[in-house]
């Protein structure tokens, strides 16, 4: 495993227990040893279950299955299994059989019907998933179940990830708490086009299904499809959200639970940008008078998808030519003569010249700051954006070419 990313959190959070449900983790040695690789949560009855996934035209076996289960209402449990190891993407009907196998083994241990069981694999594409080794692994994962295994379900989920990932937030309503904690894993392979990586949050709130997947297509489409790493769109992407009901609350229409939500989604999306394969650097690039909210949008991944800026950021290297020729390139509307461009609150360029009184060793000084803001205005109207990065590094490609090794 690499080392632990320098942009890391200083430990995993506190999570609280989330009333009606339940965790495991387990070493089914699916590509790894001697570390947990499966994670199983299981839902009481009455739960909804509600996500978010890839729109990879070649997305695994695991999604196409959950997206086929996602949009039914149960009053049934339901159960999470998540591998690590072996994605099953690309795997053809042996894909879809190992899939078919784990549910209907799962469904067998736990009481719950198939169409309850969702399932996510993460890790290398095209070799068939040794599902025997996960099955076999089911009994004890069922046995171990506990209410407060949650860190360790997210360790289980770690690919090329250095830490674990997990985030939370509690609203009141009425003097009575509302809870959310959730996992994620990613540091690979990350330009979301629906979620991102696998990312799994749970709630004692009682809300209907319908009600939490607009929450959470809401909140997603600010926070997870707004991050990058490296430009590629993983084939597993899946983002699933639980709500248990367990709390007795009703939250539908309470716009503090939406924003508790967004916030737990933002945190994690973050982590996962500090988890970039090899970052040294946590960038955030902020878009404003673009012409639309879209076009901001496309300029600033334009920007945080440029090889160039990402690694003149990496070289601690205030290069603002390669900000303008990110933006020029982008497709998205820009004039050479209202562009401006800021290092933190450095003014560097202003309408289409280099700032007159911007300095390089103002702009040096702030790219060895382990945290980065770039600001561009556009200069055209009242569109906006702001999606985060990390720099790209020889770390990048070292644990990528060394991935199958």
């Amino acid at each position: 495993m690499p080392p632990r990313s320098p942009l890391a959190p200083d430990s995993f959070p506190a999570l609280p227990v989330i009333g009606g449900v339940r965790f495991a983790a387990a070493q089914a040695g699916v590509r790894y040893k001697g570390r947990v690789d499966v994670m199983l949560a299981l839902l009481d009855p009455g739960s909804v279950v509600t996500g978010v996934f890839t729109r990879s035209a070649t997305r695994s076996a695991n999604v196409l299955d959950c997206q086929a289960k996602i949009g039914h209402d149960s009053k049934a449990g339901a159960a999470i299994i998540v591998n690590s190891g072996n994605s099953n993407a690309f795997t053809g009907k042996v894909g879809d059989g190992s899939v078919r196998a784990i549910c209907e083994a799962a469904s067998g241990i736990t009481g719950l019907p198939a169409e309850r069981i969702f399932t996510s694999s993460t890790g290398v594409i095209g070799e068939p998933l040794p599902h025997d080794r996960i099955i076999a692994k089911l009994e004890e994962l069922n046995e171990g179940l506990t209410e407060d295994a949650i860190e360790m379900a997210a360790k289980a989920i770690m690919t090329t990830d250095t830490f674990p990932k997990g985030a939370t937030a509690t609203i009141e309503v009425e003097g009575k708490p509302v809870k959310i904690a959730g996992i994620a894993k990613g540091s690979g392979m990350i330009a979301p086009d629906m979620a991102t990586m696998l990312v799994y949050i749970f709630t004692d709130a009682q809300i209907s299904r319908s009600a939490l997947q607009e929450i959470v297509r809401t909140v997603n489409a600010r926070t997870f499809n707004n991050i990058t790493v490296d430009s590629d769109t993983s084939t597993s992407d899946t983002l699933l959200m639980a709500a248990t009901g367990a709390s007795g609350v009703d939250v539908t229409g309470n716009a503090a639970f939406a924003e508790a939500v967004e916030a737990v989604f933002l945190d994690l999306a973050h982590q996962v940008v500090r988890d970039g394969e090899g970052a040294t650097k946590f960038v955030t690039v902020t878009v404003t008078g673009a012409a639309s909210d879209a076009d901001a949008r496309t300029h600033a991944l334009a920007i945080a998808n440029s090889p160039l800026v990402k690694t003149a950021i990496a070289g601690e290297d205030p290069n603002w030519g390669r900000i303008v020729m990110a933006v020029g390139k982008s497709g998205a509307a820009a004039d050479r003569d209202t562009l401006s461009i800021r290092f933190g609150d450095v003014l560097v360029a202003d309408k289409g010249w280099r700032a007159p009184d911007y300095r390089e060793e103002q702009g040096a000084a702030l790219m060895k700051e382990p945290e980065i803001d770039i600001t561009v205005d556009i200069g055209l109207g009242q569109g906006s954006a702001t999606v985060w990065t990390c720099d790209l590094t020889h770390g990048y490609i070292q644990i990528n070419a060394d991935y199958r090794s």
